[in-house]
């Protein structure tokens, strides 16, 4: 990944960004029944990990205005009910081949200069206080590939939980260190795949300092046999 952040010669600043790692939609419109809540149409998308994606309408829900615990409880019904009835494929390493969560939204995935509401359901149940980095990545490759958005479209992303604000693109260029590569869309293995930009802000909440000494016998690491 490369980040941005902004430096007035005496400290950072914001907004900061980053461009993602390749970003694809791995399959739209997928029909999946949830036990006890019914059939729902998801969409699956990657960046940087696998998410879920539906409206929290299809569950009767508001992600605006329902309850977290419910909004908590649909979302993980929803993932775990994608992960036994999909099967996903990462182009490089199948071990980023799993679903790390749902992201229920507000339905609002044309472009729009208006925010769009979501609230990520990760990991075990954890809830995150953002919009999600990963989460607005794979939600603009997919708003891409659908044709939603064009390249270098600016989205607003809010989170449902604290209000949070992340904006994002699928940019036509990345920087390097010393060029720039021309990027529009990128072959994927067998996914066509964007680059996005993620906006936000960041405050500093700590520093820490590592130290390595000579004598350390495991000063490099170790391999286990």
């Amino acid at each position: 990944l490369t980040a941005f952040v902004p430096w007035d010669g005496q400290r950072s600043g914001n907004p900061v960004r980053f461009h993602s790692v390749p970003a694809f939609a791995a399959a739209t419109d997928l029909a999946i029944d949830v036990p006890g809540r019914g059939k729902v149409v998801v969409d699956i998308s990657y960046g940087g990990t696998f998410y879920a994606f539906l409206s929290a309408e299809q569950l009767g829900l508001d992600v605006c205005s329902s309850k977290t615990r419910d909004l908590v409880s649909a979302a993980s019904a929803v993932t775990e009910a994608v992960k036994k009835q999909f099967k996903l494929h990462h182009p490089e390493s199948e071990d980023l081949a799993f679903l790390y969560g749902t992201i229920l939204t507000d339905g609002k995935d044309a472009f729009s200069e208006e925010p769009t509401t979501n609230i990520c359901v990760f990991a075990d149940e954890q809830v995150d206080r953002s919009p999600t980095g990963s989460g607005v990545t794979a939600r603009i490759a997919l708003q891409y590939h659908k044709g939603l958005i064009q390249l270098n479209q600016t989205r607003t992303f809010r989170s449902s939980t604290t209000g949070s604000l992340f904006t994002g693109k699928a940019v036509k260029a990345i920087a390097s260190v010393l060029i720039l590569i021309p990027l529009q869309e990128t072959k994927f293995g067998d996914y066509s795949a964007v680059i996005v930009e993620v906006s936000g802000e960041a405050f500093y909440t700590g520093t820490a300092t590592f130290t390595v000494e000579d004598e350390d016998p495991l000063k490099y690491g170790f391999f286990f046999k």
